[in-house]
C-alpha cells in the first residue's frame, strides 16, 4: 500500500473509480468522433460540402481532442448556416417559416426544399431535400451541435483536459499516476465528483447527438432504398 494509502484509506477504490470513468470519457469522444464523420459523409455527399473527416490523436490531451471535434462541428454547423442562408434568399418568406415551424410535416418541408434545391446544389435530389429538412429545418438538431460543442469545451477546460488519451488505454495505476500528476491525492476523492459530472453532461450530449445522426443516415438509406 502506498504511504497516502494510509492517509488516505479510500484511495485504493478511488483510483479504480477513476480508471472507470475515464474508460467510459474515451468511449463517450470515440463516439463522437464517428458520429461527426458520418455527419460529414452525409455533408459532403449530399450537400456538396467539402470537409474533412476527424480521428482521435492517440497522442495528444483529451483537450486536444475536444478541441478537434469543436473545430469540425464549427464547421458543420458554417456548412449547415450557408445552406440556411441559400434557402431563406431563394424561398418566399412564408415557405421559409413553414420550413422553420416543428408542427409543420416532414414531407412537406421536403416538399418545400425542394423546389430551390437545384439552384443551391446544381442539382436536385430527393435525399439532399431530406438531409437539409433533417439538419436545416430542425431546431433540436441545430441545438445538439452546439451542446457537444460546449459540453466538450467544458471538459477540456476542467481538470481532465490534461491528461493524455494514450493514458486511458493503460492500466490503472498508470492513469492513476498521470492523474496525480496535476491532483493531490487528498483531492482524490472531489476530482472524482468533478470527472462524474462532466461524464453525466458529455454521455447526455454524445447519446443524443449520435441518435440524432444515425435518424439522418437512416433517411439517406430509405430515400436511396
Amino acid at each position: 500500500m502506498a504511504q497516502s494509502d494510509f492517509l488516505y484509506p479510500e484511495n485504493p477504490r478511488r483510483r479504480q473509480e477513476v480508471g472507470r470513468l475515464h474508460q467510459q470519457l474515451l468511449g463517450c469522444l470515440l463516439d463522437s468522433v464517428q458520429a461527426t464523420n458520418e455527419l460529414t459523409g452525409v455533408l459532403n455527399e449530399h450537400l456538396g460540402c467539402r470537409l474533412d473527416l476527424v480521428e482521435m490523436k492517440r497522442d495528444g490531451t483529451i483537450r486536444e481532442n475536444c478541441d478537434t471535434i469543436i473545430r469540425a462541428v464549427r464547421e458543420i454547423q458554417k456548412e449547415l448556416q450557408k445552406v440556411d442562408e441559400a434557402l431563406k434568399s431563394r424561398l418566399e418568406p412564408t415557405l421559409y417559416r413553414r420550413l422553420r415551424d416543428v408542427k409543420e410535416k416532414e414531407t412537406e418541408k421536403v416538399a418545400i426544399v425542394q423546389k430551390v434545391i437545384s439552384a443551391i446544389l446544381g442539382e436536385a435530389t430527393a435525399v439532399a431535400s431530406a438531409v437539409a429538412v433533417r439538419l436545416v429545418g430542425s431546431s433540436p438538431t441545430t441545438g445538439l451541435l452546439h451542446q457537444l460543442v460546449t459540453v466538450l469545451g467544458h471538459i477540456g477546460a476542467s481538470l481532465l483536459g490534461s491528461i493524455g488519451v494514450a493514458v486511458l488505454g493503460l492500466g490503472m495505476e498508470l492513469v492513476c499516476h498521470a492523474i496525480l500528476g496535476a491532483v493531490e491525492r487528498s483531492q482524490l476523492q472531489a476530482a472524482i465528483h468533478s470527472y462524474e459530472a462532466h461524464l453525466v453532461e458529455f454521455r447526455s450530449a454524445s447519446e443524443k447527438y449520435h441518435l440524432a445522426i444515425r435518424e439522418v443516415t437512416d433517411v439517406v438509406r430509405r430515400h436511396k432504398e
